[in-house]
């Protein structure tokens, strides 16, 4: 590839925390999401319910979808995508948590995202 074939490439990093406020509301909202998948297999779709019943990250995975983010943005077509969800210990206070570490530029460090696990997600 040429660089002006692979400069009409962006790579965007986002990374969130989110706080389950009412965890039964999260894990149905994910089961209709599933059921709603026709392009699901019944062995599929019976894997995911189990997964979502048992996990909340893994309900996340299945309700948070990137595709969203950028469909209304003109002049974009999603190439590829992947995410991640997982539980955490959460310390607003902590340092660790500081993507800047005290000064303007991201802090440089491994990217947990880029590692597989429960509740990857690619497509599209």
């Amino acid at each position: 590839m040429t660089t002006s074939e692979t400069s009409r490439y962006v790579r965007v990093r986002v990374e969130l925390v989110l706080e389950i406020d009412d965890l039964e509301q999260v894990s149905s909202a994910a089961l209709d999401r599933i059921a709603a998948d026709e392009s699901m297999s019944v062995d599929e779709r019976r894997h995911a319910e189990t997964a979502v019943g048992e996990d909340e990250a893994e309900a996340l995975a299945y309700l948070i979808e990137p595709f969203d983010l950028v469909s209304g943005v003109p002049g974009l077509q999603l190439a590829q995508a992947s995410w991640t969800s997982e539980q955490i210990d959460y310390d607003p206070e902590a340092v660790a948590w500081d993507p800047y570490d005290g000064d303007d530029e991201p802090a440089d460090e491994e990217d947990p995202a880029d590692e597989d696990g429960p509740g990857d997600r690619f497509g599209r």
